[in-house]
């Protein structure tokens, strides 16, 4: 990056980081470090939750994902707006009512104290993985932009998100949050506005989309049900449903935020306009990998992103021959790109069969370049059986860096930047907040003052940092990290809804049963990932369900003085 960029840069983390420790001060119980008083309006809740959602790995890995996979992955968000209404019209009024610090205070009220203990150490250890894999994602641009060590930035950027957070607490989160999704629009406003315009001169918004689709990149709607499909209608429907409704209802992340709301018309006001705002913007960030898709049809692509396992080949025993796969990827390149100019000319001439046919060379061209590019693959894991072979969370950030205008280059970088430090900011909240309220409080220290609560809760903080600071450290071993974090989510998300759902809704349904029958179907649920029996999404709705029938087999199996309310 130039000196503009980086002063652009540092001049925008600096300016979140004073509003959000100025508009934080004061703090002096965790009533004020983990809800913010209860004080704040419903666009700071939107604009917090979406920033909570939204990290690094959504603007970093969502265009890398439309590169490989094209739109497809946008059906994963098709029942989020569902699951904000069912939200709004359950879960807030019984969390509000309860003045509760975290969702799971509810259960014990609702179950049991052991209940209560298992649910929240689920969320625990599926948020605290989610956490860290977040961490990586800054840290692969720091690692690309100084030449360094991704584990050297790994740690920095973990520790300088601890020392923001400990600060700060939930006010922080929240106020800066605002701020970033604001920038953050912006940002990708214009990214998608560059993009368009360094396109050849004959190829406007429209024809690139049409020559992405002909090479099956505007792939957003599939009605074909298919179990093991990731990503169709029903999966995103009923499984995104489902793991929206588990991570906005229960995940304290996410809870946490709405909690701050002055009151229950707020909170629903604020979650309503995230369900109707998320969906378009994340269509348009995935748009975005699709345009970039279609500028490398005519602007040669590196055959591998990641410069970091470049530069270990290049400096290995096999540098010739990846120098040789490199220079029949750019010969294969120009020929492809004149195969993409042809479809390009022909679509305007609106011939079926013209097309049909320029279109037929172009993904023969493609498929040419894509074979040398998985040799060059396989050589990148013949000299390194651990290297990072996935090379999608690069390609957006290899654009940005090379092909954007001076101070865009520092914006971009910092809207990646701000999104993550959001998402890592209310995820070690929500971690520090369960910790503290759900065992310390509870299970430890009962009677302490305000004084040493406030402080466990930062200590708290500094604990799972360090511990998200480790997971992020192995996150290079999970492929696309936008996949990574909701696979996390989706082993443990179902079997958590299901139990809010059987507390909310299945009264003779006691705190013991429960707890076996959670347990029960959590086993099943890891077992079905590790025998890969069906796409992850479905896990979430898979999970709710059997937490439900199992409970339901267990009352109806459970000696009756075992049944009852204990």
């Amino acid at each position: 990056m130039s000196g503009i960029d980086w002063l652009v840069l540092v001049l925008t983390l600096s300016l979140i980081v004073i509003y959000g420790i100025y508009k934080s001060r004061n703090q002096t119980d965790i009533h004020s470090y983990f809800l913010a008083n209860k004080q704040l309006p419903w666009y700071h809740v939107c604009l917090s939750v979406m920033a909570t959602q939204a990290s690094a790995i959504t603007f970093l890995s969502a265009p890398g994902q439309a590169y490989t996979d094209g739109m497809r992955f946008v059906q994963f968000y098709f029942g989020l707006p569902l699951a904000m209404i069912v939200l709004s019209i359950t879960f807030i009024p019984i969390f509000q009512k309860l003045k509760v610090f975290t969702a799971y205070e509810f259960l014990e009220k609702r179950f049991d104290h052991k209940t209560r203990a298992l649910t929240a150490f689920l969320f625990l250890l599926s948020r605290g993985l989610s956490t860290g894999i977040s961490i990586y994602a800054p840290s692969i641009i720091l690692s690309t932009i100084l030449n360094v060590s991704i584990s050297y930035t790994t740690i920095f950027i973990g520790t300088l998100v601890i020392i923001y957070t400990v600060y700060g607490g939930t006010r922080a989160v929240s106020y800066t949050q605002m701020l970033q999704m604001s920038i953050i629009f912006c940002g990708i406003l214009m990214a998608g506005i560059l993009v368009v315009k360094l396109l050849p001169g004959n190829v406007g918004w429209g024809s690139a989309l049409q020559v992405a689709g002909k090479m099956g990149r505007m792939n957003v709607i599939d009605w074909n049900f298919d179990w093991n499909n990731r990503y169709n209608v029903w999966s995103g429907i009923i499984g995104g449903f489902f793991l929206q409704l588990s991570y906005f209802g229960t995940d304290q992340s996410q809870v946490g935020r709405y909690l701050t709301g002055r009151s229950t018309a707020q909170s629903r006001l604020g979650l309503i306009m995230n369900g109707l705002v998320k969906v378009p913007m994340q269509f348009f960030i995935l748009m975005i990998g699709v345009l970039v898709f279609t500028f490398y049809q005519f602007n040669k692509p590196p055959v591998f992103f990641n410069k970091t396992e470049v530069a270990n080949i290049e400096k290995s025993e096999y540098k010739a021959e990846f120098k040789k796969l490199e220079n029949d990827y750019a010969a294969s390149f120009y020929e492809k790109k004149k195969k993409a100019e042809q479809l390009a000319t022909v679509l305007e001439t609106e011939d079926a069969a013209l097309i049909s046919s320029a279109k037929k060379e172009l993904n023969e061209a493609n498929e040419k370049s894509s074979g040398i590019r998985k040799s060059a693959v396989e050589l990148l894991k013949k000299n390194n059986p651990h290297a990072e072979t996935n090379d999608s969370n690069y390609i957006f950030l290899s654009f940005v860096t090379q092909y954007l205008p001076q101070g865009l280059v520092g914006l971009l970088v910092a809207v990646i930047f701000l999104a993550s430090m959001g998402s890592l900011a209310a995820g070690l909240n929500s971690l520090a907040s369960t910790t503290a309220v759900d065992i310390y409080i509870r299970s430890i220290n009962k009677t302490g003052s305000a004084k040493k609560y406030l402080a466990y809760s930062r200590l708290a903080t500094v604990g799972w940092g360090l511990f998200c600071i480790l997971s992020g450290l192995y996150a290079s071993k999970m492929g696309n990290l936008l996949e990574a974090v909701n696979i996390i989510g989706s082993l443990f998300y179902g079997t958590i809804l299901g139990i809010f759902l059987t507390g909310f809704y299945f009264k003779s349904i006691t705190g013991p049963v429960t707890f076996y029958a959670a347990i029960i179907t959590e086993l099943i649920i890891v077992a079905m990932w590790w025998f890969n029996v069906t796409a992850f999404l479905w896990l979430n709705v898979i999970g709710c369900v059997l937490v439900i029938i199992f409970s339901f087999v267990l009352k109806a199996l459970a000696p009756k003085k075992t049944s009852r309310q204990q």
